[in-house]
């Protein structure tokens, strides 16, 4: 059921917000630099690596050295725009079709942390990653790791068809008033450093 309703959802979201998805690509590729996109591997199901694609939301601005500015320096005011109103992560529908992401999961985060998380918090792998999530919707990038990771494992032991219908609409309210976009004194949010369990 839960990856039928995936399939059939994310198949007519494609097509449907084809021609924005075309005008978000040429702005992002204008504004921003090329790749318009941005793919970074991703632990999966059972930690299982996969490509996630988004849209870039930083510039490649680089110091006198070659080496990358920090995040905030980055992260323009588009950038800035395309988060708070999640547009950056409507490729991911591309994962969702495929069967690498659900619409509504535990976040993919990044493959490094595999290795830090306690037995418990790497139970959020038990089912696919999701576009959305419990966590989004009670905090996002604004609750502390721990707080996170409890609410990925809660999701685990209690999702249900019903239970994503309603995440899923909790999400567009969250983000129409763009709430929990970044963690405290962040550009995005703190690094995972497997001391917050």
């Amino acid at each position: 059921m839960k990856r039928l309703f995936d399939l059939m959802v994310s198949a007519g979201l494609l097509l449907a917000l084809s021609p924005i998805l075309l005008v978000l690509y040429g702005l992002v590729h204008f504004k921003l630099g090329a790749p318009a996109l941005f793919r970074q591997i991703r632990p999966g199901l059972h930690g299982e690596p996969f490509t996630m694609v988004k849209f870039r939301t930083m510039t490649d601005a680089r110091d006198e050295k070659g080496e990358l500015l920090s995040d905030s320096e980055r992260l323009t005011n588009f950038g800035r725009f395309l988060r708070a109103s999640s547009l950056d992560e409507l490729p991911e529908l591309w994962n969702v079709l495929k069967g690498e992401m659900s619409l509504v999961g535990p976040r993919p985060l990044l493959m490094e942390y595999l290795p830090l998380y306690s037995a418990e918090q790497a139970r959020r792998h038990e089912m696919r990653p999701g576009i959305t999530g419990w966590a989004q919707i009670n905090g996002r990038n604004a609750v502390s790791w721990s707080d996170k990771f409890r609410l990925d494992v809660w999701y685990v032991d209690h999702q249900s068809f019903w239970l994503d219908i309603r995440i899923l609409i909790l999400t567009v309210k969250k983000v129409l008033v763009r709430d929990g976009i970044n963690a405290a004194g962040e550009a995005t949010t703190s690094k995972f450093d497997g001391d917050k369990k």
